[in-house]
């Protein structure tokens, strides 16, 4: 806790855990004090101030999602996820990361995705790792430098994905251990999940799980495997009996987008015990993609309608990475907010963002962060003045066209090195298609398009 240890005393530090170990739901008013101690942003003291009107009232979604993480979590846990998210992570870390920014006058995310590995034990359609190689992985001593680097730049939050991260839970597990002031969030299959694993996870308390469920039952094993329902929910169930925080993470493509956007489906998730949900939509990597899994504008406003409606009602985190552009003014990649280094080491502005410019192993983080493709996402951001057309490949292709073919970036796929031109072409129909109905729903919000 370096940079925290800068900003706040440890006095300050115990008394808040002091709270959460005591009666944490009682003194959730105590602990938005001490919270409010040691915001230094503006926007962090008008989140306490929000949080304390959700907690006022005994209805409200938000709080009874606060009650459960309070009471279905392991105390490690709400520990770590006290200290390493919002204080190390959001208090401490983002003046430090905004103070690099300028510094350096490049993107410095919140946040870094990485993979420990391209191996898998399931082969999954539409997998945004698909592509690569298999044999790829990233040594501890290249992710343990990622993470030393990162936090000299203030980032406390690192994501692991893949392939299956949990291929190498030992290793994960000693990196969660080495930086016990980060915070881990892997997107696993949840099929390697047991009671081994959790009880080491449990102790550590700094790691939390979005699980990949594409729907109930036969809709998830349509894209992962028949049987591979059956594991994923074996799995949620050994995170909820050791208290450790989970949720789920769902790709919504033509043939699942009406039930995972379901009531149905978010009811049966935090009747699992999941606390937020992440929602991708399928992107057609690699040149044997299928473009037919690609949702409709029809489907993608469904989705926009729907996640809405839940975040009023619902006692669960939800975003989509896709249709909530509007809240973060754009785009989230190429280091404006996080950025993902692939079991290779290439350094790319996103995970379904297959080109890059340097690999980790031959350069230092911030010297990736000033490569030329993420100097190209830092200056021509937002791609769109509607930010419901966020991304650069889906919602506008010709963007990402032009920014690799600048950068002279190369492609990260060994296995068929996709060309920008090709999957370009193949978001052009939809980005056309989408782009008339997220105008429109943009006018209908009140907003301008020029």
């Amino acid at each position: 806790m370096k940079w925290a240890n800068q900003l706040i005393s440890s006095f300050l530090l115990k008394e808040g855990i002091s709270y959460l170990e005591k009666d944490p739901i009682n003194n959730l008013p105590k602990i938005l004090n001490w919270a409010e101690k040691i915001a230094v942003k503006e926007n962090h003291k008008s989140a306490i101030n929000t949080f304390r009107r959700i907690i006022s009232d005994p209805d409200n979604n938000w709080n009874k999602l606060i009650n459960r993480v309070l009471t279905e979590t392991h105390p490690n846990v709400q520990k770590k996820f006290l200290i390493n998210y919002f204080v190390n992570a959001g208090m401490a870390g983002n003046p430090i990361i905004d103070a690099m920014k300028e510094k350096h006058k490049c993107n410095i995310p919140w946040a870094i995705l990485m993979d420990p590995t391209a191996a898998c034990n399931l082969k999954c359609t539409g997998c945004w790792a698909g592509e690569y190689d298999k044999a790829a992985s990233l040594d501890n001593d290249t992710m343990d430098r990622i993470i030393t680097e990162g936090k000299e730049l203030g980032i406390y939050m690192y994501v692991l994905s893949g392939g299956e991260p949990l291929v190498r839970k030992k290793d994960i597990l000693y990196l969660a251990d080495k930086h016990n002031d980060c915070l881990f969030l892997a997107f696993t299959n949840g099929t390697l999940i047991d009671e081994e694993f959790a009880r080491e996870v449990q102790k550590l308390g700094n790691m939390i799980f979005a699980i990949s469920v594409e729907g109930i039952g036969e809709t998830t094993d349509m894209r992962r495997g028949k049987g591979t329902f059956e594991k994923v929910m074996k799995g949620m169930d050994i995170l909820k009996q050791h208290g450790i925080g989970f949720g789920f993470s769902a790709c919504y493509h033509r043939y699942n987008t009406e039930e995972v956007g379901s009531e149905e489906y978010i009811d049966f998730m935090i009747e699992k015990g999941c606390l937020f949900g992440w929602y991708f939509t399928y992107m057609p990597l690699g040149k044997d993609a299928d473009l037919n899994l690609l949702a409709t504008p029809e489907q993608r406003e469904y989705m926009y309608h729907q996640v809405r409606k839940f975040r009023d009602k619902k006692p669960i985190f939800l975003i989509d990475f896709w249709n909530d552009g509007e809240y973060v003014h754009g785009c989230i990649a190429g280091g404006r907010h996080y950025i993902h280094i692939n079991a290779n080491g290439d350094v790319e502005p996103c995970a379904f963002i297959h080109y890059a410019n340097v690999n980790i192993k031959d350069v230092s983080l911030l010297e990736a962060l000033k490569s030329p493709l993420f100097m190209e996402y830092k200056n021509n951001h937002p791609f769109n003045k509607n930010h419901l057309r966020p991304c650069p490949l889906l919602d506008n292709p010709e963007k990402l066209r032009e920014m690799v073919h600048r950068s002279n970036a190369y492609s990260t796929q060994p296995i068929d090195k996709e060309s920008v031109d090709e999957l370009a072409a193949k978001c052009e129909k939809v980005a056309e298609e989408w782009g008339k109905v997220a105008d429109r729903l943009w006018v209908e919000s009140g907003r301008q398009l020029d």
